[in-house]
């Protein structure tokens, strides 16, 4: 199959365009923007600024992918939006480029679901198989890692991590770090348990799910102070993984924890 251009779309004559892919009605490719095979833009989508995608990829009606920042600092560098495969943005998502001060990059991993009315803001890094449900919005410089989820009108503040595994309820208002592994609600955002039913559909099971399930009870329900939790976690699981990463997630966070 080769790739389809619709008579009202736009494509750039600089922009690059892999094998097989189809740009909708009044869809736009910028310039500088350089698609892998097989994308799917529909009527309206936008592709701009120095935009790198990989394959598979389908972009939503009235998106618009590697937009200006929102940031009033900005002045028309060549920043960047690297975004991987397979992923799906619905309607009117929203993906800004980086920042010379943010590290120049926005950049989103494969196999994401963003819904409709989301909002990526410039120099935010998100891993793979991420979920961002309606209306929700990333400030600047946010970093969500693999398989987390956000369910609906989430807001996350500037610069603060959310740790692989997290599941995040609706309309959580995100103003400190999240750690992996659990459940977190309301807002400010307040853990309310492990995220056991994800946990298990990803093969946490026996031991290591045991492991995590008594980190968060350690860390969240032993009455220990912060330090004495963590050193606690060091005794008690010295080598295990899951452990090391929440410990090592904990003591490196800059922003505070959501407790």
């Amino acid at each position: 199959m080769a790739t389809i251009v619709h008579p009202t779309a736009f494509v750039h004559p600089r922009a690059e365009l892999g094998p097989d892919c189809d740009v909708g009605p009044f869809a736009f490719v910028g310039e500088h923007a350089k698609l892998g095979a097989r994308n799917k833009l529909l009527h309206h989508a936008c592709v701009e600024g120095h935009t790198t995608m990989g394959d598979e990829n389908e972009i939503g009606s009235f998106s618009v992918i590697g937009g200006k920042p929102q940031d009033l600092k900005y002045k028309g560098e060549p920043t960047r939006v690297e975004i991987g495969s397979r992923n799906l943005f619905r309607e009117c998502v929203t993906v800004n480029t980086g920042t010379v001060t943010g590290g120049e990059l926005t950049k989103i991993g494969s196999d994401c679901l963003v819904m409709a009315y989301c909002h990526v803001a410039h120099d935010c890094l998100i891993g793979d198989r991420v979920v961002m449900a309606n209306y929700t919005g990333l400030s600047g410089h946010v970093k969500i890692e693999d398989w987390v989820i956000l369910s609906g009108m989430c807001g996350i503040t500037q610069f603060l991590t959310i740790g692989k595994h997290a599941f995040i309820g609706g309309m959580t208002g995100i103003r400190k770090d999240v750690p992996p592994f659990g459940i977190f609600t309301g807002d400010p955002a307040t853990v309310r348990g492990v995220n056991r039913v994800g946990l298990k559909r990803r093969g946490f099971e026996g031991e290591r799910l045991e492991a995590v399930l008594e980190c968060y009870k350690i860390y969240y329900d032993s009455g220990l102070e912060k330090e004495q939790a963590l050193q606690e976690l060091d005794r008690r699981f010295p080598t295990q993984s899951d452990v090391r990463y929440f410990v090592d997630f904990v003591r490196n966070s800059k922003y505070g924890i959501s407790r």
